[in-house]
Protein backbone atom coordinates (compact mmCIF):
# COMPACT_ATOMS: atom_id res chain seq x y z
CA UNK A 1 0.00 0.00 0.00
CA UNK A 2 1.33 3.40 -0.96
CA UNK A 3 2.11 5.93 1.74
CA UNK A 4 4.58 8.78 2.33
CA UNK A 5 5.88 7.56 5.71
CA UNK A 6 9.07 5.86 6.80
CA UNK A 7 8.78 2.41 8.34
CA UNK A 8 10.14 3.82 11.58
CA UNK A 9 7.24 6.35 11.77
CA UNK A 10 4.61 3.68 11.13
CA UNK A 11 6.18 1.33 13.68
CA UNK A 12 6.19 4.04 16.33
CA UNK A 13 2.57 4.93 15.60
CA UNK A 14 1.45 1.29 15.68
CA UNK A 15 3.59 0.23 18.63
CA UNK A 16 5.12 -2.59 16.56
CA UNK A 17 8.64 -3.49 15.53
CA UNK A 18 10.03 -2.12 12.29
CA UNK A 19 10.55 -5.70 11.07
CA UNK A 20 6.86 -6.50 11.57
CA UNK A 21 5.77 -3.35 9.76
CA UNK A 22 8.15 -4.17 6.92
CA UNK A 23 6.65 -7.65 6.55
CA UNK A 24 3.12 -6.20 6.41
CA UNK A 25 3.97 -3.52 3.88
CA UNK A 26 5.75 -5.96 1.59
CA UNK A 27 3.10 -8.68 2.10
CA UNK A 28 5.65 -11.29 3.15
CA UNK A 29 3.17 -13.34 5.16
CA UNK A 30 3.46 -14.84 8.61
CA UNK A 31 1.63 -11.89 10.21
CA UNK A 32 -1.73 -12.05 11.98
CA UNK A 33 -4.70 -10.27 10.44
CA UNK A 34 -5.07 -8.14 13.56
CA UNK A 35 -1.47 -6.94 13.17
CA UNK A 36 -2.11 -6.04 9.53
CA UNK A 37 -5.12 -4.01 10.61
CA UNK A 38 -3.00 -2.24 13.22
CA UNK A 39 -0.48 -1.19 10.57
CA UNK A 40 -3.22 0.08 8.26
CA UNK A 41 -4.81 1.96 11.17
CA UNK A 42 -1.45 3.54 12.02
CA UNK A 43 -1.12 4.82 8.46
CA UNK A 44 -4.65 6.24 8.59
CA UNK A 45 -3.83 7.93 11.90
CA UNK A 46 -0.70 9.45 10.41
CA UNK A 47 -2.77 10.74 7.47
CA UNK A 48 -5.12 12.59 9.82
CA UNK A 49 -2.31 13.92 11.94
CA UNK A 50 -0.49 15.12 8.85
CA UNK A 51 -3.51 17.30 8.08
CA UNK A 52 -3.28 18.74 11.60
CA UNK A 53 0.44 19.39 11.16
CA UNK A 54 -0.31 21.31 7.98
CA UNK A 55 -2.78 23.43 9.94
CA UNK A 56 -0.46 24.05 12.88
CA UNK A 57 0.77 27.62 12.84
CA UNK A 58 -1.31 28.52 9.77
CA UNK A 59 -3.09 31.86 9.98
CA UNK A 60 -6.07 32.53 7.75
CA UNK A 61 -7.38 36.04 7.23
CA UNK A 62 -11.02 36.20 6.17
CA UNK A 63 -13.19 39.16 5.25
CA UNK A 64 -16.76 39.06 6.57
CA UNK A 65 -18.98 41.33 4.48
CA UNK A 66 -22.54 41.76 5.75
CA UNK A 67 -25.36 43.97 4.53
CA UNK A 68 -27.90 43.88 7.37
CA UNK A 69 -29.28 45.94 10.26
CA UNK A 70 -26.75 46.45 13.08
CA UNK A 71 -28.61 44.00 15.32
CA UNK A 72 -28.07 41.06 12.97
CA UNK A 73 -24.55 42.15 12.00
CA UNK A 74 -23.61 42.12 15.68
CA UNK A 75 -25.05 38.61 15.98
CA UNK A 76 -22.85 37.41 13.11
CA UNK A 77 -19.75 39.00 14.63
CA UNK A 78 -20.40 37.41 18.02
CA UNK A 79 -21.12 34.00 16.47
CA UNK A 80 -17.90 33.96 14.43
CA UNK A 81 -15.75 35.13 17.32
CA UNK A 82 -17.26 32.37 19.48
CA UNK A 83 -16.58 29.77 16.75
CA UNK A 84 -12.92 30.66 16.15
CA UNK A 85 -11.38 28.75 19.10
CA UNK A 86 -12.84 25.48 17.76
CA UNK A 87 -10.79 25.90 14.56
CA UNK A 88 -7.43 25.35 16.29
CA UNK A 89 -4.66 24.46 15.54
CA UNK A 90 -5.42 26.81 12.62
CA UNK A 91 -5.68 30.47 13.57
CA UNK A 92 -8.40 32.57 11.96
CA UNK A 93 -8.47 36.33 11.98
CA UNK A 94 -11.45 38.26 10.65
CA UNK A 95 -11.92 41.69 9.16
CA UNK A 96 -15.57 42.74 9.57
CA UNK A 97 -17.30 44.97 7.03
CA UNK A 98 -20.75 45.45 8.55
CA UNK A 99 -22.95 47.66 6.39
CA UNK A 100 -26.33 48.95 7.49
CA UNK A 101 -28.35 49.59 4.34
CA UNK A 102 -25.28 50.41 2.24
CA UNK A 103 -24.21 48.39 -0.76
CA UNK A 104 -21.45 45.83 -0.31
CA UNK A 105 -20.14 46.46 -3.83
CA UNK A 106 -17.48 49.10 -2.91
CA UNK A 107 -16.16 46.82 -0.16
CA UNK A 108 -15.98 43.81 -2.48
CA UNK A 109 -14.15 45.92 -5.07
CA UNK A 110 -11.50 46.88 -2.48
CA UNK A 111 -10.84 43.35 -1.25
CA UNK A 112 -7.81 42.24 -3.14
CA UNK A 113 -5.61 39.19 -2.86
CA UNK A 114 -4.60 39.82 0.75
CA UNK A 115 -7.36 37.59 2.08
CA UNK A 116 -7.82 33.84 2.31
CA UNK A 117 -11.57 33.98 1.88
CA UNK A 118 -14.72 36.09 1.91
CA UNK A 119 -17.90 35.31 3.87
CA UNK A 120 -20.73 37.31 2.31
CA UNK A 121 -24.33 38.17 3.21
CA UNK A 122 -25.74 40.41 0.50
CA UNK A 123 -28.77 40.89 -1.76
CA UNK A 124 -28.99 38.94 -4.99
CA UNK A 125 -28.71 41.86 -7.42
CA UNK A 126 -26.59 42.13 -10.60
CA UNK A 127 -24.05 44.61 -9.18
CA UNK A 128 -23.34 42.39 -6.16
CA UNK A 129 -23.14 39.24 -8.29
CA UNK A 130 -20.70 40.93 -10.67
CA UNK A 131 -18.47 42.26 -7.86
CA UNK A 132 -18.48 38.87 -6.12
CA UNK A 133 -17.53 37.20 -9.39
CA UNK A 134 -14.36 39.29 -9.56
CA UNK A 135 -13.07 38.15 -6.15
CA UNK A 136 -9.79 36.26 -6.27
CA UNK A 137 -10.32 34.50 -2.93
CA UNK A 138 -12.75 31.65 -2.12
CA UNK A 139 -16.26 32.97 -1.51
CA UNK A 140 -18.80 31.55 0.96
CA UNK A 141 -22.36 32.92 1.01
CA UNK A 142 -24.01 33.19 4.41
CA UNK A 143 -27.73 33.02 5.36
CA UNK A 144 -28.86 34.11 1.88
CA UNK A 145 -27.37 32.53 -1.22
CA UNK A 146 -25.94 34.00 -4.42
CA UNK A 147 -25.99 30.94 -6.71
CA UNK A 148 -24.92 32.90 -9.81
CA UNK A 149 -21.55 33.71 -8.21
CA UNK A 150 -18.54 31.34 -8.14
CA UNK A 151 -19.07 30.75 -4.42
CA UNK A 152 -17.57 27.51 -3.10
CA UNK A 153 -20.52 26.82 -0.78
CA UNK A 154 -23.55 28.30 0.96
CA UNK A 155 -23.90 28.09 4.74
CA UNK A 156 -27.10 28.89 6.56
CA UNK A 157 -30.66 27.79 7.07
CA UNK A 158 -32.75 26.01 4.45
CA UNK A 159 -34.85 29.10 3.75
CA UNK A 160 -37.62 27.42 1.76
CA UNK A 161 -38.06 24.81 4.50
CA UNK A 162 -38.10 27.59 7.11
CA UNK A 163 -40.93 29.39 5.31
CA UNK A 164 -42.90 26.16 5.02
CA UNK A 165 -42.34 25.52 8.74
CA UNK A 166 -43.70 28.98 9.58
CA UNK A 167 -46.85 28.28 7.54
CA UNK A 168 -47.27 24.89 9.20
CA UNK A 169 -47.01 26.40 12.69
CA UNK A 170 -49.51 29.14 11.87
CA UNK A 171 -51.94 26.62 10.43
CA UNK A 172 -51.66 24.49 13.56
CA UNK A 173 -52.12 27.46 15.91
CA UNK A 174 -55.12 28.90 14.08
CA UNK A 175 -56.73 25.57 13.35
CA UNK A 176 -60.16 25.98 11.80
CA UNK A 177 -60.46 29.64 12.74
CA UNK A 178 -60.55 32.08 9.86
CA UNK A 179 -58.10 34.97 9.58
CA UNK A 180 -55.61 36.71 7.35
CA UNK A 181 -51.83 36.47 7.74
CA UNK A 182 -49.53 39.48 7.78
CA UNK A 183 -46.06 38.91 6.26
CA UNK A 184 -43.29 41.40 7.08
CA UNK A 185 -40.34 41.44 4.69
CA UNK A 186 -37.45 43.69 3.70
CA UNK A 187 -37.39 46.02 0.72
CA UNK A 188 -34.24 44.59 -0.86
CA UNK A 189 -33.75 41.52 -3.06
CA UNK A 190 -32.38 38.96 -0.64
CA UNK A 191 -32.79 35.49 -2.12
CA UNK A 192 -33.18 34.00 1.35
CA UNK A 193 -36.30 36.08 1.99
CA UNK A 194 -37.72 35.21 -1.43
CA UNK A 195 -37.21 31.51 -0.69
CA UNK A 196 -38.81 31.85 2.76
CA UNK A 197 -41.86 33.55 1.31
CA UNK A 198 -42.15 30.99 -1.51
CA UNK A 199 -42.04 28.12 0.99
CA UNK A 200 -44.53 29.92 3.22
CA UNK A 201 -47.08 30.57 0.48
CA UNK A 202 -46.76 27.03 -0.86
CA UNK A 203 -47.60 25.50 2.53
CA UNK A 204 -50.22 27.98 3.76
CA UNK A 205 -53.87 27.18 3.13
CA UNK A 206 -55.13 29.01 0.03
CA UNK A 207 -58.18 29.99 2.08
CA UNK A 208 -56.03 32.42 4.05
CA UNK A 209 -55.25 35.81 2.57
CA UNK A 210 -51.63 36.99 2.82
CA UNK A 211 -51.07 40.71 3.37
CA UNK A 212 -47.59 42.14 3.06
CA UNK A 213 -45.74 44.96 4.81
CA UNK A 214 -42.30 46.00 3.61
CA UNK A 215 -39.83 46.90 6.37
CA UNK A 216 -36.77 49.08 5.89
CA UNK A 217 -33.23 48.71 7.20
CA UNK A 218 -32.81 52.46 7.72
CA UNK A 219 -36.25 53.67 8.86
CA UNK A 220 -37.61 52.51 12.25
CA UNK A 221 -41.05 53.90 11.39
CA UNK A 222 -41.50 52.09 8.08
CA UNK A 223 -42.99 48.89 9.50
CA UNK A 224 -45.32 50.77 11.88
CA UNK A 225 -46.70 52.89 9.06
CA UNK A 226 -47.17 49.84 6.85
CA UNK A 227 -48.97 47.90 9.58
CA UNK A 228 -51.31 50.81 10.33
CA UNK A 229 -52.28 50.94 6.66
CA UNK A 230 -52.86 47.18 6.42
CA UNK A 231 -54.81 46.88 9.66
CA UNK A 232 -57.03 49.82 8.77
CA UNK A 233 -58.12 47.95 5.64
CA UNK A 234 -58.26 44.46 7.14
CA UNK A 235 -59.99 43.70 10.45
CA UNK A 236 -59.23 39.97 10.24
CA UNK A 237 -55.45 39.70 10.61
CA UNK A 238 -54.88 36.88 13.11
CA UNK A 239 -51.27 35.83 12.45
CA UNK A 240 -47.88 37.38 11.65
CA UNK A 241 -44.84 35.95 9.92
CA UNK A 242 -41.75 38.16 10.02
CA UNK A 243 -39.25 37.19 7.32
CA UNK A 244 -37.00 40.07 8.24
CA UNK A 245 -36.60 42.46 11.17
CA UNK A 246 -35.46 45.86 9.89
CA UNK A 247 -34.46 48.97 11.79
CA UNK A 248 -37.41 48.76 14.18
CA UNK A 249 -37.12 45.04 14.72
CA UNK A 250 -40.00 42.76 15.61
CA UNK A 251 -40.64 44.93 18.65
CA UNK A 252 -41.93 47.56 16.21
CA UNK A 253 -44.45 45.05 14.87
CA UNK A 254 -45.68 44.26 18.39
CA UNK A 255 -45.87 47.97 19.26
CA UNK A 256 -47.81 48.79 16.09
CA UNK A 257 -50.49 46.24 16.93
CA UNK A 258 -50.67 47.44 20.54
CA UNK A 259 -50.96 51.10 19.49
CA UNK A 260 -54.00 50.25 17.38
CA UNK A 261 -55.55 48.06 20.07
CA UNK A 262 -55.35 45.03 17.81
CA UNK A 263 -54.48 41.49 18.90
CA UNK A 264 -52.97 38.56 17.06
CA UNK A 265 -53.09 34.85 17.83
CA UNK A 266 -49.68 33.78 16.54
CA UNK A 267 -46.43 35.52 15.61
CA UNK A 268 -43.56 33.55 14.04
CA UNK A 269 -40.19 35.25 13.47
CA UNK A 270 -36.59 34.40 12.57
CA UNK A 271 -33.31 34.43 14.53
CA UNK A 272 -32.84 34.11 18.26
CA UNK A 273 -31.14 37.44 18.93
CA UNK A 274 -31.44 39.36 22.18
CA UNK A 275 -34.60 41.23 21.15
CA UNK A 276 -36.43 38.16 19.87
CA UNK A 277 -35.48 36.17 22.95
CA UNK A 278 -37.04 38.87 25.15
CA UNK A 279 -40.18 38.95 22.99
CA UNK A 280 -40.39 35.16 23.12
CA UNK A 281 -40.08 35.04 26.90
CA UNK A 282 -42.80 37.68 27.28
CA UNK A 283 -45.05 35.65 24.91
CA UNK A 284 -45.15 38.44 22.33
CA UNK A 285 -43.64 35.93 19.88
CA UNK A 286 -45.12 32.46 19.57
CA UNK A 287 -42.06 30.82 18.03
CA UNK A 288 -38.68 31.72 16.56
CA UNK A 289 -37.22 29.80 13.63
CA UNK A 290 -33.57 29.46 14.46
CA UNK A 291 -30.40 27.89 13.14
CA UNK A 292 -26.97 27.50 14.69
CA UNK A 293 -25.16 30.50 13.22
CA UNK A 294 -21.99 29.61 15.11
CA UNK A 295 -21.92 26.20 13.43
CA UNK A 296 -22.65 27.81 10.04
CA UNK A 297 -19.66 30.11 10.37
CA UNK A 298 -17.43 27.30 11.54
CA UNK A 299 -18.39 25.35 8.41
CA UNK A 300 -17.64 28.43 6.31
CA UNK A 301 -14.11 28.50 7.73
CA UNK A 302 -13.66 24.76 7.11
CA UNK A 303 -14.72 25.27 3.48
CA UNK A 304 -12.13 28.03 3.07
CA UNK A 305 -9.43 25.73 4.45
CA UNK A 306 -10.56 22.99 2.06
CA UNK A 307 -10.37 25.43 -0.83
CA UNK A 308 -6.74 26.11 0.12
CA UNK A 309 -5.98 22.39 0.24
CA UNK A 310 -5.13 22.18 3.94
CA UNK A 311 -8.16 20.09 4.85
CA UNK A 312 -9.14 16.96 2.92
CA UNK A 313 -12.48 16.14 1.33
CA UNK A 314 -14.88 17.77 -1.11
CA UNK A 315 -16.64 21.02 -0.26
CA UNK A 316 -20.36 20.39 0.12
CA UNK A 317 -23.40 22.57 0.69
CA UNK A 318 -25.62 21.25 3.48
CA UNK A 319 -28.10 23.90 4.70
CA UNK A 320 -28.75 23.97 8.43
CA UNK A 321 -31.87 22.35 9.84
CA UNK A 322 -34.69 24.59 11.05
CA UNK A 323 -34.99 24.73 14.84
CA UNK A 324 -38.33 25.77 16.34
CA UNK A 325 -37.79 27.72 19.56
CA UNK A 326 -40.73 28.45 21.87
CA UNK A 327 -40.89 30.09 25.30
CA UNK A 328 -40.43 26.61 26.78
CA UNK A 329 -37.09 25.74 25.13
CA UNK A 330 -35.49 29.15 24.70
CA UNK A 331 -31.87 29.03 25.87
CA UNK A 332 -30.60 31.64 28.33
CA UNK A 333 -28.00 32.95 25.86
CA UNK A 334 -27.80 32.39 22.11
CA UNK A 335 -26.04 33.85 19.08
Amino acid sequence: MKHPYRIREIAAQAGLSEATVDRVLHERGGVRESTIREVHQAIADLDRQRAQVRLGGRTFMVDVVVQAPPRFSATIRAALEAALPALRPAVFRARFHLLDGRSVVPVLEKIGRRTHGVILKAPDVPAVVAAAGRLAAPLVTLVTDLPATPRITYVGIDNRAAGATAAYLIQQWLGDRSGDVLVVRGHESFRGEDEREAGFRAELSPARRVLEVVDASDSPGAVSEGIRTVLAASPSVRAIYSLYAGAGGNAAVVSAFAALGRRYDVFVAHDLDEENTALLRSRKLSAVLHHDLRSDLRRACYAIMQAHGVLPGPIRTNPSAVQVITPHNAPPVEF
